[in-house]
């Protein structure tokens, strides 16, 4: 068995963006989760690395007075939120500086001015999730919720109070649900998507339910009013189980600028609908668009920058790699009378700088891929020749490496940055930035 280390006490210097105070002892640097700036704490190493040690705080010897008590009973446990512990202005605090960092330490730049950061309600926000599930004897009940922080168990979890209603409310039900089943074993994932008209649960089935699994579970969707559709593989295995049917496509509107955008149960959708409202604005706030722009909207999904922009500019023409994602953007701007939006597949990971759309006398440029980034795009940023770029960013590295090569290869002026507080309680750093053309 292995050694258990002894607690030990320390100062902790500075906070991660994810909630990981760091101390140093003896010239190495130890990350304890869940410790602030300023505080005295308590702590035990459990991993030890060779240029840092990784540690679980046991007391919180002398506060912060930027400390708040957690909402949620198994916070510290579960790894869903990192950061309840902290003071909700704080939190963008740390996230703005984790995105100062980077841009400085990876792209060498610096904006000329900061954006004030974009956010709304901490609470039941998470209208995506994936809910992990397991029927654990130990426990006598299935589990159902996120994986716990320092292990890849399943939280023992009752609620949640960041998904949004009614799923918050809807872990141990699913968790009765679940226990009743002849594949309890055999169903490893809910994937939850919140629309307004709508709650919809895919759960992942490895066996074949039987018909009275069937029947249970067409009675909780009734009794809870929400969709359930089972996917035996991938996702074109995915049916739903009720009502036989065809059922209204699920859907979240943006009423500022007159749009409903309709998706399936496991598209992409920006997870948090309050702040996606707002990062639309200002996204169009800063690319300024007017009736004689050309606008290029680049990893485009649904439709969730192209259709509103296409509201206030001459044309929108939306590219993204998945040929489904594509005709539902399509299907979006018919249903919302858009016409001057067009949308093309292509995979933006492998584009060569040949494409004949690439060099369409753009004016303006939108791009908001995963977390990898765009460098494909901006390798031959030249052939789109925008005079303004508007970039939306889930990962703050991959920013700063794009951004530093626009300013010093491409002739582009870092004019504006900010964060964008998609994930509150989390370490998740989302970012938005305006570049000028020089």
């Amino acid at each position: 068995m292995a050694r258990v280390r002894e607690p030990e006490t320390a100062r902790i210097d500075s906070v991660t963006h994810d909630g990981k105070g760091i101390a140093a002892i003896s010239g190495k640097k130890v990350f304890v989760a869940g410790a602030l700036e300023g505080e005295e704490v308590r702590f035990r190493r459990r991993k030890r690395r060779r240029k840092y040690d990784e540690a679980e705080l046991l007391e919180v010897l002398s506060a912060s007075p930027k400390r708040k008590e957690p909402r949620c009973d198994v916070f510290g446990v579960c790894g869903g939120c990192s950061l309840q512990h902290v003071d909700d202005s704080e939190q963008r605090g740390i996230k703005q500086q984790a995105l100062q960092d980077a841009l400085e330490r990876i792209g060498q730049v610096a904006p000329l001015r900061w954006l004030p950061p974009i956010f709304d309600t901490p609470w039941n926000y998470r209208r995506r999730a994936r809910l992990a599930v397991k029927d654990v004897a130990g426990k006598g009940r299935v589990l159902v919720g996120f994986r716990e922080r320092h292990a890849p168990f399943i939280t023992d979890m009752h609620r949640c109070e960041v998904l949004a209603r009614p799923v918050d409310a809807l872990i141990d039900p699913l968790s009765e649900l679940i226990g009743g089943l002849s594949i309890r074993h055999r169903l490893p994932q809910i994937e939850v998507a919140v629309a307004e008209n709508a709650t919809s649960l895919v759960f992942r089935v490895l066996d074949t339910p039987t018909e009275a699994d069937l029947e249970r579970m067409r009675t909780f969707a009734a009794e809870r009013d929400c969709r359930i559709y089972l996917q035996p593989g991938g996702l074109d295995s995915i049916s739903a189980l009720q009502p036989e049917g065809p059922l209204s496509p699920l859907s979240y509107s943006l009423p500022e600028f007159d749009i409903v955008i309709e998706f399936e149960a496991t598209d992409f959708i920006q997870v948090n609908a309050l702040v996606n409202r707002r990062m639309i604005a200002a996204a169009l706030e800063l690319l300024q668009p007017d009736k004689d722009d050309r606008i290029l909207d680049l990893f485009c999904g649904i439709g969730n920058f192209s259709l509103p922009l296409a509201r206030f500019c001459g044309h929108v023409e939306g590219v993204e790699g998945d040929e489904g994602l594509v005709a539902r953007a399509r299907a979006n701007a018919v249903r919302n009378g858009i016409s001057n939006a067009t949308f093309r597949c292509a995979d933006l990971s492998r584009i060569d700088g040949k494409e004949r759309w690439l060099a369409d006398d753009w004016t303006g440029l939108l791009l908001d891929p995963a977390r990898s980034g765009a460098p494909e795009v901006v390798a031959h940023i030249q052939r789109i020749n925008p005079s303004r770029i508007v970039y939306i960013s889930c990962h703050a590295g991959t920013l700063s490496r794009d951004l530093g090569v626009l300013v010093s290869a491409h002739g582009y002026r870092l004019e504006a940055a900010g964060i964008i507080d998609m994930f509150p309680h989390t370490g998740h750093v989302e970012s938005i930035a305006l570049l000028e053309k020089q």
